[in-house]
């Protein structure tokens, strides 16, 4: 009896809520894995996605957008062993649990937070409310993987935005494994785009991409591709969120400036009644 040939797992791209192969075909190798290598075109088509989810999740209530947050916790806190066994530690994988509740509680507290009336000389309300800014690009950060990744995408979405996001080349596999995580959650499809493979090729196309509304450039370590990309961004005064100092504490406590640099406020009078 011959030996059986195990089956190698191919990690696949994550776009509108699907787990399509490259477009063009390529792959490459990490842990003895194929790994889908994203290229301009799976970045435009993941733009489409996040486009076309955007009316839906930003109409959605801040109280559905958390209890679905908390739900991608549940999910992520049952395939823990799962992360461990990719190389992610296990204090890694709580933490990224805590971050995704932490930032569920948000979702509903958020507007009142940054919002609300504003004294004005007459007869009438001034209310301000936060918005979501749209489809937001963004680069992951190297490292920590997972916690990095959670970091930068729960504050986008919470909001209700959309998102597409270039993971770390070298660190794909918890990123896939993710996506995994949300498309079993209640997540509607094409609030989460993930791309693997080379940020130099992808994360151009979604910086000059004139549907893009912000771009987070959290995990970009070239200074001059950095600037490369506010300029491609500048084309449609995208928002920008310039990348993490290389000694960034990603267990700290992170604060409510990622959610609010993706926002808009929008300022409405109306006449009080007699």
């Amino acid at each position: 009896m011959s030996e059986r040939v195990a089956v190698r797992k191919t990690y696949k791209l994550f776009i509108g809520g699907k787990f399509p192969r490259s477009e063009s075909g390529r792959s490459y190798l990490v842990q003895d894995a194929n790994v889908s290598l994203a290229s301009r075109k799976d970045a435009r088509d993941a733009v489409v996605a996040a486009r076309a989810a955007v009316k839906g999740w930003a109409g959605a209530t801040a109280y559905n957008r958390g209890q679905i947050l908390y739900r991608v916790a549940e999910m992520l806190e049952g395939r823990r062993e799962q992360f461990v066994a990719l190389g992610v530690p296990g204090d890694e994988v709580d933490a990224a649990v805590d971050r995704w509740v932490w930032y569920a509680g948000w979702s509903d507290k958020l507007p009142q937070v940054y919002g609300g009336a504003n004294p004005v000389a007459g007869p009438y309300f001034n209310l301000s409310a936060p918005e979501p800014t749209g489809v937001v690009a963004v680069v992951a950060p190297e490292s920590p993987a997972l916690l990095g990744l959670v970091s930068v995408i729960a504050p986008a979405i919470v909001t209700g935005n959309t998102v597409v996001v270039a993971t770390s080349p070298t660190q794909p596999l918890a990123a896939v494994t993710l996506a995994e995580v949300l498309a079993t959650s209640d997540l509607p499809g094409g609030v989460v785009n993930l791309l693997t493979g080379r940020i130099s090729e992808t994360v151009p196309a979604l910086a000059a991409h004139m549907d893009v509304n912000a771009i987070d450039l959290t995990g970009v370590a070239d200074a001059e591709l950095a600037i490369e990309l506010e300029v491609k961004a500048a084309q449609n005064l995208k928002r920008v969120l310039r990348p993490a100092p290389a000694d960034h504490d990603w267990s700290a406590d992170p604060g409510i400036t990622r959610m609010t640099t993706l926002l808009e406020t929008k300022t409405v009078w109306h006449p009080k009644g007699v």
